[in-house]
């Protein structure tokens, strides 16, 4: 980057930092610490719970995704806004009335303490891992313009962001939260207009979603059903598990997940608590559409600009140093020539089709080269396709200013998770487990430590979550499709099966949850192909009937708090 990118990107990281500071002063009790004293207007509710959902995989990984599959990723969230409403009918009455500080009290009071614990901890655990991945999506960034270490990126960006979640708790992530939203629109919103501003002359809008269409990019709506006949299970986005398997995800994520409980507790009001929710049904699925629109608009940028081999240059660095030296030179020479002869004249159509025919085999052997165990490079460049875009074409100070949205937007939904993973560790365990009442002040303390070894843990994650080898963005989902299921049964159960008790709910929990991890692996190996959206149908369906059917062979006790 040059040196106003920097000043740019600097400027804003360190402003933010200094103003979540300022703002993060509160009351030195967990009352303050974790619920800004519920005292936060509606319109930070809403920019909240979308700066907490809207993590930099959204911003760096949706683009590439729709560069190479497809819009049909939006099809994830159109069971969002039904699933908005049914939480607002059902969870946030509960939360609001019984004034807890965490989801998962309310079911020590409708079940029992080991219920209560096992909801917790499978939130810790998924949350813990997956924010792992949040972390290291924008050290990507920062590792592939720099060629730092990605270890030491890691530490660079978890540290910075630690210090304002720390000194401020919950106030701090709200306030920031509002500025980082701001930030990121304005900053996605140039970012398509440069897109666009830098095609060709008479070449618009209009021309480039003729050009994504004709591609297969605009594949908005998939029915999932094969061309021969009979659905497609392993069908990742479509709209049938987009409407029912993403509003059981929605649904647990928004009404069981504590990253979100604690955004919307934070309201002054159980009205205000709802007006955020709602808006957000409304608000987010037209805002995940233009962000794979812009991913779209990138691909027809492509079509008239020399397409890399590889968006990952990093990578094609390794392989400049590996053993593949001299054949990289060579393929990098025959696919520049393909790609002049594809932009510098008018092409047939045959010829275009022959063309990209080998382009895709260059593409394919670099991929190759990449898995090779000598080289031990990352294959997948999903992550790298939009950064690369911003690098290579948008103008001097710009750049800094994207890339301090993808760190900015990484910040908002990490800061919130940090605050959720220490409140439910100091309110669901140590407070809980602890024989004796902690004076306020010493509360306030332990948050802000465990604050930070969440933390720490959390970078520790993001070093793992390096070389997944898929989308950043998929990951995430995926991960949390493998507990979403299971706690938004026990949930469900809790307020809607009035005669169903504890002991029932959380062997059925173990079992599901234990099917559902294998129904993963499988999957992996072929065996039961099977979209990963289905697993929160599987998780959430399968506690509430095992719970039912255990419940009759069980010696049925009064049960209390629930709503039928």
């Amino acid at each position: 980057m040059s040196r106003p990118d920097w000043i740019v990107l600097l400027l804003t990281l360190l402003g933010m930092i200094a103003y979540g500071l300022y703002k993060g002063r509160t009351s030195r009790d967990l009352d303050g610490y974790f619920l800004s004293n519920r005292t936060v207007p509606w319109y930070m509710v809403l920019l909240g719970i979308m700066g907490t959902q809207a993590s930099a995989v959204t911003f760096l990984s949706a683009p590439g995704q729709a560069y190479t599959d497809g819009m049909r990723f939006v099809q994830y969230y159109f069971g969002l806004p039904l699933a908005m409403i049914v939480v607002c009918i059902s969870f946030v009455p509960v939360f609001r009335r019984l004034k807890v500080y965490t989801a998962y009290e309310y079911l020590e009071e409708r079940f029992d303490l080991k219920t209560r614990v096992l909801t917790s901890f499978l939130f810790l655990l998924q949350r813990g891992l997956s924010t792992g991945i949040s972390i290291a999506a924008p050290s990507i960034i920062l590792s592939s313009l720099l060629g730092w270490n990605i270890l030491w990126t890691n530490i660079f960006m978890g540290g910075l962001l630690i210090i304002y979640t720390v000194g401020g708790g919950a106030k701090a992530v709200a306030y920031t939260q509002q500025a980082q939203m701001i930030i990121i629109f304005s900053g996605m919103a140039v970012a398509g207009f440069m897109v666009v501003h830098r095609l060709p002359p008479g070449v618009g809008l209009r021309e480039v979603l003729h050009i994504g269409g004709k591609a297969g990019k605009l594949n908005i709506i998939t029915t999932g059903f094969k061309p021969g006949g009979g659905f497609d299970w392993g069908d990742k986005y479509n709209l049938l598990s987009g409407i029912i398997g993403g509003f059981f995800l929605q649904l647990s994520y928004f009404g069981t997940d504590q990253s979100q409980v604690g955004r919307y507790l934070t309201a002054r009001s159980l009205s205000e608590s709802r007006l955020g929710l709602l808006l957000n049904g409304l608000v987010k699925v037209p805002m995940q559409f233009l962000i794979l629109l812009l991913g779209v608009l990138v691909f027809a940028f492509y079509q008239y600009n020399r397409e890399p081999v590889f968006f990952n240059q990093l990578q094609l660095e390794k392989l400049a140093h590996s053993k593949y030296k001299d054949s990289l030179g060579v393929l990098t020479a025959q696919y520049d020539a393909l790609e002049g002869e594809r932009i510098g004249q008018k092409v047939a159509a045959d010829r275009l089709l022959y063309l990209e025919k080998e382009k895709a085999g260059y593409k394919a052997t670099v991929r190759r080269w990449l898995n090779d165990k000598d080289v031990g490079g990352d294959s997948n460049d999903t992550n790298y396709i939009f950064l690369r875009f911003v690098t290579d074409y948008l103008p001097i100070g710009l750049v800094g200013l994207l890339i301090a949205v993808i760190v900015l937007a990484a910040w908002g939904s990490i800061a919130a998770t940090l605050n959720s993973l220490a409140s439910c560790t100091i309110v669901d365990f140590h407070r809980r487990m602890s024989r004796r009442a902690l004076p306020a002040e010493k509360e306030y303390r332990l948050s802000r430590w465990y604050t930070l070894l969440w933390g720490i843990f959390c970078v520790a994650m993001a070093q793992l979550a390096y070389n997944l080898g898929n989308s950043l963005i998929e990951a995430v989902n995926v991960l949390g499709s493998m507990f979403y299921g299971v706690i938004l049964g026990i949930f469900l159960v809790a307020f809607y099966r009035k005669k169903t008790g504890g002991r029932a709910v959380f062997i059925s929990a173990v079992i599901v949850e234990a099917g559902v991890i294998t129904l993963n692996v499988l999957g992996k190996r072929g065996i039961v192909p099977l979209s990963f959206l289905w697993f929160n149908v599987i998780g959430a369906v399968g506690v509430l009937l095992l719970s039912e059917m255990l419940q009759v062979f069980m010696k049925r006790a009064p049960v209390k708090g629930s709503v039928d």
